[in-house]
């Protein structure tokens, strides 16, 4: 057998490999090197025209003056430079972004800002424990800080919001589950009062609790009256809210409900309540926060009293924004700190009773609780 050799002639060359594109992360968010050089030139130029208009050109003086022409110059400067590097859509886009940032950004040195002021101004007062444990019942307007406290305003605001909560919330959650789940022709005025007294001033509702309760019944004024004159302003928006989270619950869960053979309220209580009680408990936490700081319904239904009144149906009872108004009028230094410590303790109260607020209806929606999870655990023992 003879092997044939070709010479000359070589296999076809396999074709080049062809070099693949670097796939690079695009970033869809984020601020860039050209819109941060932008926003500091912007702001750079917007100050030195604001300080040669003001210090130069007009007699004009004052620090919020200053600061507003500062931020109106620096958004028409954002504006022109833009509109040279960037097309019309987007700079008009990223101007309401910077509006929104700016606002948001204001609110938080607002909100900063006031509890510096007030832990300043108060907490020389209530770094003392006495104000804690004591009340103004022996306490002149000369006395030192070591003597007297808010224990009885503390106490009066409790309560007092206390009732006011459990007499808003099952009115309002009753009113929208009526409102969002009957219908019908009398939803619409219902509807239309709620809306109403949602804007009704806070002065309204103490007069018509002092003119109905107070002087019409015979009552005397009294934490109680103070309560219902809070539930008044609390109940239109505990209403508002919870009728807008009830009509977020998808109607498929109602539809299931209705197909296993469920009645309408049986449906409300246990499919439609459970699934929206995160968005209640924010329905809450906005009506207690209406409530907890009202002043004038309080001043003409609570009455004011420097001593402990732990009983809210007989007697005058103090609150914390009561105490507060009543003190930091008084043209003594020591009046005023107690004044602005009791403030302080107001917005401590705010904050833990939104956290307890949030916590007890914090459970996601179809997760089973402690007591639900025993209950299957012993089932399944059982079995």
């Amino acid at each position: 057998m003879t092997t044939v050799q070709l010479t000359g002639s070589s296999a076809p060359a396999a074709p080049a490999p062809v070099p693949q594109a670097v796939e690079r992360r695009r970033r869809l968010g984020g601020v860039t090197r050209a819109e941060a050089g932008t926003l500091l030139a912007a702001l750079a130029g917007s100050l030195a025209l604001d300080w040669l208009l003001y210090e130069r050109l007009l007699p004009f003086s004052g620090a919020q003056g200053f600061l507003g022409l500062w931020y109106l110059l620096f958004l028409g400067f954002s504006y022109a430079l833009g509109i040279v590097q960037w097309p019309r859509l987007m700079v008009r886009e990223r101007i309401v972004t910077l509006i929104a940032w700016s606002s948001g950004l204001l609110l938080a040195c607002l909100i900063v800002e006031q509890l510096v002021f007030l832990t300043m101004r108060g907490l020389h007062a209530a770094e003392h424990g006495n104000f804690f444990t004591q009340t103004m019942a022996r306490t002149s307007a000369v006395s030192p800080i070591t003597s007297g406290g808010a224990l009885h305003a503390v106490i009066g605001s409790l309560e007092q919001i206390g009732l006011a909560t459990l007499f808003a919330v099952p009115l309002g959650i009753a009113a929208a589950v009526f409102m969002s789940e009957v219908g019908g022709r009398t939803a619409r005025p219902v509807r239309t009062l709620v809306e109403a007294m949602t804007a009704l001033p806070s002065i309204v509702a103490g007069l018509f609790v002092l003119g109905v309760v107070i002087l019409g019944f015979g009552f005397e004024a009294s934490g109680f009256a103070a309560s219902i004159a809070l539930t008044v302003m609390m109940m239109p928006i505990v209403t508002r809210a919870a009728e807008v989270v009830i009509r977020l619950v998808p109607g498929t869960l109602r539809e299931a409900s209705y197909a296993l053979g469920g009645s309408q309220w049986r449906t409300v209580l246990n499919v439609v309540l459970p699934t929206a009680r995160p968005g209640l408990a924010t329905a809450v936490i906005l009506g207690m926060a209406r409530g907890i700081g009202e002043t004038s319904p309080v001043l003409l239904t609570a009455g004011v009293t420097s001593g402990m009144n732990s009983n809210p149906f007989a007697g005058h009872q103090m609150s914390l924004p009561l105490y507060i108004w009543t003190y930091v009028r008084q043209p003594y230094p020591s009046m005023i700190a107690r004044g602005f410590a009791a403030g302080l303790t107001l917005m401590a109260m705010v904050l833990v009773l939104f956290v307890v607020a949030r916590l007890i209806g914090g459970r996601r929606p179809g997760d089973l609780s402690a007591r639900q999870r025993r209950r299957l655990a012993r089932q399944a023992a059982a079995r």
